[in-house]
C-alpha cells in the first residue's frame, strides 16, 4: 500500500507539472485461490477537474495475450463479453466506485479461468490525448489446497478437568505462503454474537490469545503447541463453566503481494466440538436395575448398582449387597470382593459372581435361582473423603429396595415340526425341524417314524441327549453310517434330522419330542430332573421317480435339405436328481428299413449319456461321426443331438430310450424303469434348385472364315460349391424337331463331341472355353455357310452331398442363337472408263486393267482381254452374251497360269508372242501387243472374275465385271527400203555387216536350227493346249541408222 501511495503522489505531482493523464492499478502479479474473493483497485489522475471518470475493465489470456475480453464497465451496462456477461449480470463481478477517480474490480469467486491479464481502462474526458488510458496487472489463480480438519464430538467435562484438543492444517501451495492458525469458541445461546478468540499461532509464529484469556495463557493453563508439521494441539487446564460451546480450529493462508502487503488468500474452519462443563459437586446418587423383577427357579438374576457422581474415578466408593438384612458381598475401592457367609460355597460353585463393570457400574449376578432367592435387595454405597486437617469421614447413601420374586419351574415349552415339503421326490432330501419355544433348561430330543395309517409299530430314527450327542436307531444305523441320516442340533432350542436320498419306504409320520431337564444340584455334583417333554408330528409323503417318469422326442425341422443341420431334443422328466440319476440313449433307424423291420429290433444305438455324465458312443455313427455333436442341460431333462450338413444316410426315424436308476446307501446301483420316446422322422431332400440360364434369343449374321462365338450365362445357382456340366446343340432347319449335340463339356472338365461334329468334321474348328464359373462359351472357327442353324446350350447343375456323392439337381436350356454363316458381299468393280486409241502399224498397243475394288482382300483374280472386231456401235450391250463375235486376246488365272480356261491367244505363242503381260500391282494389270497390225484393229476390254478359298481349302468364283471399251485404230503405213532396215535388226547386221562368203554358212546353220526348233515345240506344249512360256535371252533392237533407242522388254515367251 505505501509503494502505491508513493506512484500516485507521483503522479498527482506531473499532472500538475505537465497536466498528463495515468492510470495505475494494484501492481502484480496477484496469486490468489480458486474461489476466493479478489480486488484490484484502479487509480486516474491528470484529467481535467470536476469530470467524473469511467473505468472499463477487461483481461487478456494467456493462451492468446492479443486478444481482448471485455469484462464490465461504470459506463456501459451490456460492456461484457458473452463469457463474463451472467457473471457480471448475477453480480458475481462488479466495479465498486470508491470516488471521481478511483475504483474496486471485485471478483467474488475467482476461477481458474480468470486467470491472465487484467486491464483498467479510462475513457479520454479532456477533449484531447496525453498520458496513458490504461494499465495492467497479472493475475495467476492457484487450486485451493488448505484443508482444516478436527473430528466433530461433543463432550462432557466436570469443572477443573483438562481439555485436549487436535486439529490437522495442510496445503500444497506451490508458491511461498505462510499460515496462521486459531482456536475459536462461539456460545451455543447467541449464534449471532462474534466467536471468541482463544488462541492463535500468527503467520509470523506469533503466539497471542484472546482478551480474557491472556491472563490464563500466561498462567499456562492455555497452550497452542504445534506438534508436527501439519498438527497443532489446544490445551485447556482448570477448565471453567465459561468454557463451554462450540470450539472449532480457524486457518488462514497468506500470501505477500509485490506491494509487500499480505493477503488472506484462503480462510477455513473446521468442524465444531461441543463442550458441556458441569460444575463441581460432591453429592451422589445411587440406582439399582434389572431386566425383571419376577423369574423362574433356575433362571439367572443380574443386579446393577450404578453411581452418579462427578469425578467418579478420582473418588472413593465402597458397595455392599445386601439380601433381607443379610450381607452378599462388600466391594471396596480396591475392586476385590468380600462375600458373606451364605454365599462362600455359591461362588466357589460359580453360581454367582460379583464384580465392578466400571468406576460407576458394580454388578452382582445369581446364576441359577433358587426359590429362597426371593426377597429385596439392597445396593449400599459408602464415600470415604479426607478432610483438610487429614481425617476422614464417611457418608453413606443406599438405593431403594428390588423385589426379586422367584417361582418354581413349569414346562411351558411348546413344540413344532416343519419340513421342507411335505411331498418330496424319490431321491431327494426329506428334512425336518423341530422347534423347541419358552425353554429354559437342557433339551433332549427323540426322532420317530410311523406309516401314513398309523398301524405300524413306532420306530426311533434317532435321539439327541441334553449333551448333544447323537444316537440312531436299529432300523436307520446301516443307512446312517452311509451318511443318509443326519441329526443336527442347530441352536439349543432347534434341532434338525435329514434324511438324503429318500426313498418311497420312507413315506410316513414323523415324530419330535422334546424333553425338559434342570439341574437341581451344583456343577460338580449335578441333579439332572425331567420336567416335562410335548411332541409334534409331521407327514411326509415320497413320490417315487417312477411315476412321473416320461421320456418325449421333438425336432423343429423334420424335412431338411442336403447339407443343412438339424436337432432332435430328447425331454426326459422329472428333473435330474444325483441319487436317481437317468441314463439317456439316441437309437436310429435308416430310411431304407422296410416297416416291418421296426419291430424286429432294427434300432441302432448312436450314442449313450450314462447316469455318470460319460459320453458312449454306438456302433452306428452319423456322417462318420464327425458331423455329429451331442449335449444335455445343467439340469440333465434336455439331451440333444445335432447333426451338421446332413446327407442320405442321415435320413431315417430317431428314437431315445431313458432308463432310471436308483443309487443305494450301500453305493449300488439298482434299475428302476426304462421309458422310450415317440418316434421322429427324419427326411432329408434335395435342396430346391434354383439354376437359371440366360434365355436371350439373338440372331447373328458371319461371313465366311469368321469367328463364330456364342455365350452361355448361368445367372443364378444353388450353391456357390454347384459344378455344371454344358452340352452345346444345333438345329439346322428352322422346322426341324431333331438338335443335334455338338459336344459335352462334363463338370470336371472332359470334352465329349457328339456324332454330329464328327460328320459334319467340326472336331478341329469347335472349340468350347469356361471364362468363368458361370460362364461358358462356344467358338467355331473359320466358320462354314453350313454351320448355319440354330445354337443354344443345356446346362446340368451337380451339388455333392455331405457324403461326397455327387447328384445332378437339375436342367435348364438357353435361349436360341441363330447364326447365319454367307459368302462375303461380291463388291468387285472393274474401272470402265472408256478409251480410244490409234496407233501406227508396228507400234505396240497397252492396253490397262485396273481394279477399283475388291470383295475381300484375300481375292484373287482370273484377268481375260477380249477384243469384238464388228463394227456394231452396240458392243457395249452385248458384252459377255456373245462368246462367237469375241475373241480372247490373253488370259492369266487366279492360279497365276497363263492362258488358263478355254482363252487360247490367236497369235503365235512362245517367244515370239508379241503379247507382253504386267502386273504392276495385286489390282493394277496391262498387256501390250508389240508389232501392231491391221488386224489388231477392234473393240477391247478386259473380264475380271474374283475368286475366294472357303475354309475347306477350296475355290470358288465370287464375282465377275468388265471393264470399259478401249477402241483400238491401227494405221497403215507405206513401205520404203530405209524403213524396211530399219525395222530389222537381223537384215542390218546382214547387209551391212556380214561378208557374203559366209552366207553359205548361215544357211547351214538355219537349216539345223529349224530342224530341232521343231522338235521342242512338240515337247512344250502345254496344258489345254496352251504354249508354256520359257525364258528367253532379252532382245536388244539396236539401229545405227535408226533415231529410236535400243528398247529392252521382256515378252510372255520369256517367262517359263
Amino acid at each position: 500500500m505505501a509503494t502505491g501511495a508513493l506512484l500516485l503522489a507521483c503522479a498527482l505531482l506531473a499532472g500538475v507539472a505537465v497536466a498528463q493523464r495515468v492510470v495505475t492499478v494494484q501492481s502484480g502479479p496477484l496469486v490468489r485461490t480458486e474461489g476466493s474473493h479478489v480486488t484490484i483497485w484502479c487509480n486516474v489522475t491528470g484529467y481535467k477537474d470536476g469530470v467524473k471518470q469511467d473505468f472499463d475493465w477487461s483481461m487478456y489470456l494467456p493462451s492468446v495475450p492479443e486478444r481482448e475480453i471485455r469484462i464490465v464497465s461504470t459506463a456501459q451496462s451490456d460492456y461484457a463479453y458473452a463469457v463474463y456477461a451472467q457473471r457480471v449480470n448475477s453480480k458475481e463481478i462488479f466495479v465498486e466506485r470508491l470516488s471521481d477517480d478511483s475504483a474496486v474490480l471485485h471478483i467474488t469467486k475467482v476461477q481458474a479461468r480468470d486467470q491472465g491479464v487484467f486491464e483498467c481502462y479510462t475513457p479520454n474526458t479532456d477533449g484531447r490525448y496525453l498520458g496513458s488510458y490504461s494499465a495492467r496487472t497479472n493475475l495467476t489463480v492457484i487450486p485451493d489446497s488448505l484443508t482444516v480438519t478436527a473430528p466433530p464430538q461433543t463432550l462432557s467435562k466436570v469443572e477443573g478437568d483438562t481439555l485436549q484438543l487436535n486439529c490437522e492444517v495442510s496445503r500444497t501451495t506451490m508458491q511461498h505462503t505462510h499460515l496462521s492458525v486459531g482456536w475459536y469458541l462461539r456460545s451455543p445461546e447467541d449464534a449471532a454474537a462474534p466467536p471468541q478468540e482463544l488462541v492463535t499461532l500468527s503467520r509470523d509464529f506469533v503466539l497471542r490469545s484472546g482478551g480474557p484469556y491472556r491472563q490464563r495463557m500466561a498462567a499456562g493453563d492455555l497452550r497452542l503447541d504445534k506438534t508436527s508439521a501439519t498438527s497443532y494441539r489446544l490445551t485447556i487446564h482448570k477448565l471453567q463453566p465459561v468454557d463451554q460451546g462450540l470450539l472449532y480450529c480457524q486457518a488462514v493462508e497468506w500470501i505477500q503481494d509485490p506491494d509487500g502487503s499480505w493477503f488472506a488468500m484462503t480462510r477455513k474452519q473446521s468442524e465444531k466440538t461441543q463442550l458441556r462443563i458441569q460444575p463441581t459437586d460432591r453429592d451422589f446418587s445411587i440406582q439399582v436395575s434389572t431386566e425383571r423383577r419376577s423369574f423362574m427357579a433356575g433362571e439367572p438374576l443380574e443386579l446393577r448398582c450404578t453411581i452418579e457422581a462427578q469425578n467418579v474415578p478420582e473418588r472413593f466408593f465402597s458397595v455392599s449387597w445386601v439380601f433381607s438384612s443379610s450381607p452378599v458381598a462388600v466391594v471396596g475401592p480396591s475392586a476385590v470382593p468380600v462375600l458373606g457367609p451364605d454365599y462362600v460355597a455359591r461362588e466357589a460353585a460359580g453360581l454367582m459372581t460379583v464384580r465392578k463393570e466400571s468406576p460407576s457400574v458394580h454388578l452382582l449376578k445369581l446364576h441359577r435361582l433358587r426359590q429362597g432367592d426371593t426377597g429385596k435387595y439392597i445396593c449400599r454405597v459408602t464415600e470415604r473423603e479426607k478432610t483438610p486437617t487429614g481425617d476422614f469421614i464417611d457418608r453413606s447413601k443406599r438405593s431403594r429396595n428390588v423385589q426379586i420374586t422367584v417361582q418354581s419351574f413349569k414346562n411351558n415349552t411348546t413344540v413344532s415340526l416343519s419340513t421342507n415339503s411335505s411331498e418330496v421326490l424319490e431321491g431327494d432330501r426329506i428334512q425336518l425341524i423341530c422347534s423347541v419355544n419358552s425353554a429354559t433348561g437342557p433339551l433332549s430330543v427323540v426322532w420317530q417314524w410311523t406309516d401314513k395309517q398309523l398301524t405300524g409299530p413306532i420306530q426311533e430314527v434317532a435321539s439327541v441327549d441334553r449333551d448333544g450327542t447323537v444316537a440312531h436307531g436299529a432300523s436307520y444305523r446301516d443307512r446312517s453310517r452311509y451318511g443318509e441320516i443326519r441329526v443336527e442340533r442347530v441352536r439349543a432350542d432347534i434341532f434338525s434330522l435329514s434324511l438324503y436320498n429318500a426313498l418311497p419306504g420312507d413315506e410316513g409320520q414323523y415324530r419330535c419330542t422334546a424333553t425338559q431337564w434342570i439341574n437341581t444340584g451344583t456343577d460338580t455334583e449335578p441333579n439332572w430332573e425331567n420336567i416335562g417333554n410335548q411332541t409334534a408330528t409331521k407327514t411326509v409323503t415320497v413320490k417315487t421317480v417312477e411315476s412321473s417318469f416320461m421320456v418325449s422326442a421333438s425336432s423343429r425341422t423334420p424335412s431338411i435339405t442336403f447339407g443343412d443341420s438339424f436337432d432332435l431334443l430328447c425331454l426326459v422328466k422329472p428333473r435330474h436328481n444325483p441319487r436317481v440319476p437317468t441314463s439317456v440313449t439316441w437309437r436310429f433307424m435308416p430310411s431304407g428299413t422296410r416297416a416291418e423291420d421296426e419291430d424286429q429290433g432294427e434300432f441302432k444305438d448312436l450314442v449313450t449319456f450314462t447316469r455318470e455324465g460319460t459320453l458312449q458312443w454306438g456302433e452306428q455313427l452319423l456322417g462318420l461321426g464327425t458331423r455329429t455333436t451331442v449335449d444335455r442341460s445343467h439340469s440333465n431333462t434336455n439331451f440333444r443331438l445335432s447333426v451338421t450338413r446332413a446327407g442320405r444316410r442321415e435320413a431315417g426315424k430317431y428314437q431315445c430310450t431313458a432308463i432310471l436308476w436308483r443309487k443305494n446307501y450301500d453305493n449300488s446301483w439298482s434299475r428302476v424303469a426304462n421309458r422310450t420316446s415317440n418316434l421322429l422322422g427324419i427326411s432329408v431332400l434335395q435342396p430346391e434348385s434354383r439354376l437359371k440360364v440366360q434365355k436371350n434369343n439373338q440372331s447373328l449374321a458371319y461371313q465366311e472364315d469368321s469367328r463364330v462365338r456364342i455365350n452361355c450365362s448361368i445367372t443364378s445357382q444353388t450353391s456357390q460349391d454347384s459344378q455344371h456340366a454344358v452340352l452345346w446343340y444345333i438345329r439346322r432347319a428352322a422346322g426341324s424337331e431333331t438338335d443335334e449335340l455338338l459336344l459335352r463339356i462334363e463338370r470336371t472338365g472332359a470334352f465329349e463331341y457328339g456324332a454330329y461334329a464328327d460328320e459334319e468334321r467340326l472336331r478341329r474348328r469347335v472349340q468350347a472355353e469356361r471364362l468363368s464359373p458361370r460362364l461358358y462359351a462356344l467358338t467355331l472357327n473359320r466358320a462354314e455357310s453350313s454351320d448355319s442353324g440354330t445354337y443354344y446350350c443345356l446346362v446340368e447343375e451337380w451339388l455333392s452331398d455331405p457324403d461326397g456323392a455327387w447328384y445332378r439337381l437339375s436342367r435348364d436350356t438357353s435361349g436360341y442363337t441363330r447364326v447365319l454363316v454367307k459368302q462375303p458381299e461380291p463388291q468387285l468393280r472393274v474401272d470402265e472408263l472408256e478409251n480410244n486409241i490409234t496407233v501406227e502399224e508396228s507400234s505396240s498397243i497397252r492396253l490397262g486393267c485396273n481394279i477399283f475394288s475388291q470383295s475381300s482382300p484375300d481375292s484373287r483374280f482370273s484377268v481375260f482381254w477380249y477384243v469384238d472386231r464388228s463394227d456394231d456401235e452396240d458392243i457395249e450391250d452385248r458384252l459377255g452374251e456373245d462368246d462367237d463375235k469375241r475373241d480372247c486376246v490373253f488370259s492369266i488365272g487366279h492360279d497365276a497360269i497363263f492362258g488358263n480356261g478355254n482363252c487360247s491367244p490367236p497369235d503365235d505363242n512362245g517367244p515370239n508372242s508379241r503379247f507382253q503381260f504386267e502386273r504392276t500391282t495385286s489390282d493394277q494389270y496391262s498387256l501390250t501387243i508389240h508389232g501392231a497390225r491391221p488386224a489388231d484393229a477392234g473393240h477391247y476390254y478386259c473380264h475380271v472374275e474374283e475368286w475366294l478359298l472357303n475354309p475347306r481349302n477350296e475355290w470358288y468364283r465370287l464375282a465377275t465385271n468388265n471393264s470399259g471399251i478401249t477402241i483400238v485404230n491401227v494405221l497403215q503405213r507405206v513401205s520404203t527400203i530405209h524403213s524396211v532396215v530399219c525395222s530389222n535388226e537381223s537384215l542390218f547386221y546382214f547387209l551391212f555387216f556380214y561378208p557374203f562368203p559366209i552366207f553359205g554358212i548361215l544357211l547351214i546353220a538355219l537349216l539345223v536350227v529349224r530342224y530341232k526348233g521343231r522338235n521342242n515345240n512338240k515337247s512344250q506344249e502345254g496344258k489345254n493346249g496352251a504354249p508354256l512360256l520359257w525364258i528367253k535371252e532379252p532382245h536388244l533392237s539396236y539401229s545405227p541408222t535408226c533415231l529410236d533407242p535400243p528398247a529392252l522388254s521382256l515378252h510372255p515367251g520369256s517367262v517359263d
